[in-house]
């Protein structure tokens, strides 16, 4: 493998920077996650053995790291049930997991010109800048675009699901209300009339 943590760091940097300081509102564990980021790359850098996968792993790592922060930092006891209850049985994915897979469906769902836009800036990292320019838009049609995308995400989410907040606003579980967006095959069964979302 010819990928180094050197060449990681100077391809990926700035880019997981922003896609991390996107997901966390401050600034100094923004950088402390970017930290465990690298330390977990550099841990499983011989795991990896296909290097044309090497941006969707390491976006996948930063993912998993985000998410394991807003794990650790919610409050202890905050779930009156016992650790055991709460957490699901090995068969059963967890909510997050889930949401994740739910995510994809929905996405698949929305106008091209919205799944683009958030799959570029949400999910890959770019700028709105970076945006614009891929797209060959302007930098205020970009910000438009993403947060109509935004918008028509979490409208389609909301419609169609159940989800439990903490105080803070972060989801803390979730639960389809019909069986389409929880199928596995989502994007390819959207649309179909006889279960509305």
């Amino acid at each position: 493998m010819n990928a180094t943590l050197e060449s990681i760091y100077t391809d990926f940097h700035s880019k997981l920077h922003r896609f991390i300081a996107g997901r966390v509102s401050d600034p100094d564990t923004a950088e402390d996650i970017l930290q465990d980021v690298y330390l977990k790359i550099h841990a499983k850098m011989d795991g990896l053995r296909e290097e044309d996968r090497l941006e969707s792993w390491v976006y996948q790592i930063t993912r998993n790291a985000i998410i394991d922060y807003y794990r650790r930092a919610r409050p202890k006891g905050q779930d009156e049930l016992s650790e055991s209850l709460a957490s699901p049985p090995d068969d059963e994915p967890d909510a997050v997991s889930q949401l994740a897979s739910s995510v994809k469906g929905m996405l698949g769902c929305l106008d091209d010109k919205y799944r683009e836009a958030l799959e570029l800036t949400d999910l890959q990292g770019l700028s709105q800048v970076e945006l614009a320019t891929r797209l060959d838009i302007t930098v205020s049609g970009a910000k438009s675009r993403v947060q109509r995308a935004r918008e028509k995400l979490k409208e389609a989410f909301l419609d169609c699901c159940h989800f439990e907040f903490d105080r803070s606003g972060h989801v803390v579980d979730y639960h389809p209300n019909c069986e389409k967006c929880a199928h596995p095959n989502y994007p390819n069964n959207c649309g179909d009339s006889d279960d509305e979302c």
